[in-house]
């Protein structure tokens, strides 16, 4: 997530010189992982004009959830099949996402079950602006002055903001979980001056920075980790993906999501072990339930009875997303590695983005490396643009471009892996009958 100005001067300044795009395929399928529509509302009337097929939209904050579900609501995609069809409606692109950014984690206290009684906030206190004081004390780097507590918002509750975003995951099928995440470096913008309030651009979403001074306060690692991680769980409890923002803080990330899948992590199977068994059972990864599944099917092809039991494939909760796309990942090659590591039991994804990656020396150095060490399955493609329309097509295929460059890729061949990469994000169908039977080898009496 980079600033509105930020994004949006750099999206003025590659105008000149642009390539006729006509060799694109735009027809395959373009999905942007991640990007901030909503923080520009007036730029949504121009999704129907965009050439990508989808866009993920964050949200990040209290002022931006109503609006995403609501731009979900009129332009969001219904069902799977418009991922991999461009015959759906023009102006139906939106995938939602719902979560709440380490930049505004500050803004809720902890009182959930999990943090075993130890809130930092008690909103039933007689002395509410005592109680703001003593949160934002807590939560923050250094106490910060009564002036600045007073021009933060009053802290609302965690366990609140995750039923209102577990309505709205069921509510939208294809929905995710984020921007969530972890950042060491942000500060928070120092309150707002009369005559900068009186200026402000009325076309941006409240909330933001908006091009105002950084005040010295972080908002404390634990503290972040907290949210980061309840959000987590609720990924993992209803079976969505998660898009992750993580700045100056990736070994302390890696620590907060491998801490939930402890205990989950797959069977890392020798080679010599691999050797023993027969050729085409080389699957070690699959669960208990899928086998009993197709020990049904095959059980009906005999003739047998199968197991009396559901024969849909239900979800089973996990502390952990089983999905996780960590968003124009600016980690280095050996923690991308340990995040690839066999024994993960989590789908890990990495997303690029012009905006991000390529925005300063050190990163278009790193970039090409980054590139080749994720697999050609779990790599993305990303805008992080804060407003809809053409400069967001202009970023998607400018990085797209350079990842088929780097991975010898026809642009033929990015697009259309880069698509399929983004619909294995998406919830999984829950019935895997079909698939089953499709690939059985069937008795010729019992040929369905």
């Amino acid at each position: 997530m980079c600033g509105p100005s930020e994004g949006q001067s750099r999206s003025h300044e590659r105008r000149s010189g642009t390539d006729d795009d006509g060799d694109f395929p735009w027809d395959l399928g373009v999905c942007d992982a991640h990007c901030h529509p909503t923080d520009t509302m007036t730029s949504i009337e121009s999704i129907s004009s965009m050439r990508a097929r989808v866009l993920t939209a964050m949200s990040t904050r209290s002022q931006d959830q109503d609006l995403v579900a609501s731009v979900a609501a009129e332009h969001g995609i219904r069902d799977r099949s418009a991922l991999v069809s461009d015959c759906q409606e023009a102006s139906r692109k939106i995938v939602p996402a719902f979560g709440w950014h380490p930049w505004f984690s500050h803004q809720l206290f902890d009182d959930t079950a999990g943090n075993g009684g130890n809130s930092t906030y008690d909103p039933s206190s007689s002395s509410l602006a005592e109680q703001k004081a003593k949160h934002y004390e807590a939560v923050l780097s250094s106490s910060p002055d009564a002036e600045f507590v007073a021009s933060l918002p009053d802290p609302k509750p965690l366990s609140g903001f995750l039923a209102k975003t577990r309505q709205r995951l069921e509510e939208n099928p294809l929905a995710l979980i984020g921007e969530v995440g972890l950042d060491k470096a942000f500060r928070l913008p120092s309150a707002w001056k009369e005559d900068e309030q009186q200026e402000r651009d009325e076309g941006l979403t409240p909330g933001g920075r908006e091009g105002r001074l950084l005040s010295p306060y972080h908002v404390k690692m634990p503290h972040q980790t907290q949210i980061l991680t309840a959000q987590l769980r609720l990924a993992g409890e209803l079976g969505r993906a998660a898009s992750v923002h993580g700045v100056q803080a990736h070994g302390v990330l890696f620590d907060a999501i491998s801490a939930l899948w402890k205990g989950h992590e797959k069977e890392v199977v020798s080679r010599r072990k691999q050797k023993m068994v027969a050729k085409g059972a080389e699957d070690f990864s699959s669960s208990s339930e899928e086998e009993e599944d197709e020990d049904d099917i095959w059980a009906e092809i005999n003739g047998q009875a199968p197991a009396a039991k559901p024969r849909q494939k239900k979800y089973k909760p996990k502390p952990f997303p089983p999905r996780i796309c960590l968003h124009s990942f600016s980690g280095s090659a050996q923690v991308m590695k340990q995040y690839l590591h066999p024994a993960v039991p989590a789908t890990m994804y990495f997303s690029f983005s012009t905006v991000i990656n390529l925005a300063t020396a050190g990163g278009k150095d790193k970039f090409p490396e980054l590139v080749k060490t994720c697999p050609d399955d779990r790599i993305l493609i990303e805008s992080d643009l804060h407003t809809a329309g053409e400069d967001m097509d202009y970023y998607l295929e400018d990085i797209c471009r350079k990842i088929c460059e780097i991975k010898k890729w026809t642009l033929q061949e990015g697009v259309e892996k880069l698509r399929k990469n983004y619909e294995e994000l998406k919830p999984q169908p829950r019935c895997r009958d079909a698939e089953l039977l499709l690939s059985v080898d069937w008795p010729d009496d019992k040929i369905p």
